[in-house]
């Protein structure tokens, strides 16, 4: 069984113009880097897979310290989590469901 979350990771205290794109990118590296099957968007947010609740605590922990590294004063991050446990689901499931 999956758990899909959706992340919105919000810098503040970047030292540089409102435009946060670059910082943004850092957290997706990490994403990319976990392994983990992702899509970006809606353009506020960030849907993974993990494998379990627990996983994310670890994957926004990696997402937090890269984005100190790079120089974030501050971090706000938004998380929705779908924890269906009653049969497997994908985010690809999802949406074909609902286009269909």
């Amino acid at each position: 069984m999956s758990v899909i979350v959706e992340i919105a990771v919000d810098p503040i205290g970047t030292g540089s113009p409102p435009s946060v794109g670059d910082y943004i990118k850092v957290a997706i590296d990490v994403i990319r880097r976990s392994g983990y099957k992702y899509e970006i968007g809606p353009p506020m947010g960030t849907s993974v897979e993990l494998p379990s609740v627990e996983a994310l605590g670890k994957l926004l922990q990696d997402i937090h310290d890269a984005l100190y590294k790079a120089g974030i004063k501050r971090i706000v991050t938004t998380v929705r989590i779908d924890d269906r446990r009653d049969k497997a689901i994908t985010m690809a499931y999802k949406v074909e469901r609902v286009s269909r």
